[in-house]
């Protein structure tokens, strides 16, 4: 891996923790300025070109990943967040920040409108930047992974406005539930068509990259449901619970994205699900940062058998490998330096 010339021995604490084990420290991925001093293209006066122009999207990249210095378990990635916009035939709108989608109203009486389409000018767009990101990596310079696209039940919810979809699940319960169940499968359909495209020329091809890089010794998907801080735990299983099933029943593991305290009612239900393997939690604002204040949270995920993923304050990381199991954790943080980080490494030996 260009990046990461220790690759080889992060890869070995991936594989443990992938199976419940420890070597000589718990995997944690730090993040610091490399001290390198390429300079970053400028940015694209148009703020879709940001999100999905090749040109401007890879050489940025290739500068983000040279000026970092990727310690410990972390691994060189790119997100390219441009996936949301296989979106199931939403129209995105695009600010610096995020992507968002205009509402449309839907006729419940009629075929599902959410549907996906290779084709289709948004979907050819995702896959020239995907495939110029591919080209780029090589086979393995730096992890690409599975695109990030969102989950039919969020989408749907963005799509049709998070009113109008939660009182539809209400009064067209049916509807609704084929409706996101057939949206999976076409997600399903764009993720295996893309992995297709590059399961040959990129080691990489699996995984989630950039915000929460993530590597396991099989391939695995992550996914997750931002709108089901608003369903009750019945709710989840009639509409969530499908979808995650067709991922499972595909890829085999999961990796899942628990966002916020109103979505941690559902984590009992997550923890029996045999293909979940690593719950990756980001406190809602208000809520204390991932550190000693979730203690009891992550020991119940733990418990389960399960990873849990956070990114996490710095000074937060020692009372966690202390007082949790350091063979099911993956911690992510950032430190000032190269000096700061392999120093916070070297002491994690001595708190297991």
């Amino acid at each position: 891996m260009r990046y990461k010339p220790d690759w080889p021995e992060a890869r070995e604490r991936l594989r443990a923790l992938w199976e419940g084990s420890l070597l000589d420290r718990p995997c944690i991925a730090v993040l610091a300025p490399s001290g390198g001093n390429v300079v970053e293209p400028r940015l694209p006066a148009a703020i879709e070109d940001y999100w999905l122009r090749p040109d401007w999207l890879v050489p940025s990249a290739l500068a983000r990943l040279e000026n970092t210095w990727w310690g410990g378990e972390a691994v060189p990635s790119v997100l390219l967040m441009s996936g949301w916009i296989v979106s199931l035939g939403g129209k995105p709108r695009f600010s610096m920040d995020t992507i968002w989608f205009d509402t449309f109203s839907v006729d419940l009486g009629g075929p599902s409108p959410f549907r996906y389409d290779p084709d289709d000018a948004w979907s050819k767009k995702h896959e020239a930047a995907y495939m110029a990101l591919v080209d780029a990596a090589g086979k393995d310079d730096f992890l690409v992974g599975q695109p990030c696209l969102l989950p039919a039940n969020d989408l749907l919810s963005m799509h049709m406005g998070t009113d109008a979809f939660l009182l539809a699940l209400v009064e067209h319960p049916d509807w609704m539930r084929e409706a996101i169940a057939r949206g999976a499968r076409d997600l399903l359909r764009a993720r295996l068509g893309l992995r297709d495209l590059i399961l040959d020329r990129h080691e990489f091809w699996y995984g989630n990259a950039g915000w929460m890089p993530f590597w396991a010794p099989e391939p695995y998907m992550a996914t997750q449901s931002d709108v089901s801080c608003m369903l009750s735990p019945r709710m989840f299983d009639a509409f969530v619970l499908p979808e995650l099933e067709v991922y499972g029943n595909e890829f085999g593991a999961l990796w899942y994205h628990l966002d916020g305290g109103n979505a941690r009612q559902h984590l009992p239900r997550l923890l029996l699900l045999p293909y979940v393997r690593v719950i990756q939690y980001t406190p809602a604002p208000g809520e204390p940062p991932n550190g000693p204040a979730h203690l009891d949270f992550y020991r119940e995920i733990q418990e389960a058998g399960k990873i849990v993923h956070i990114d996490l304050p710095k000074e937060n990381i020692e009372p966690l490998v202390r007082r949790l199991d350091p063979a099911l954790l993956m911690l992510q943080t950032g430190c000032g330096s190269i000096d700061e980080g392999q120093s916070l490494l070297d002491s994690a030996r001595r708190w297991i």
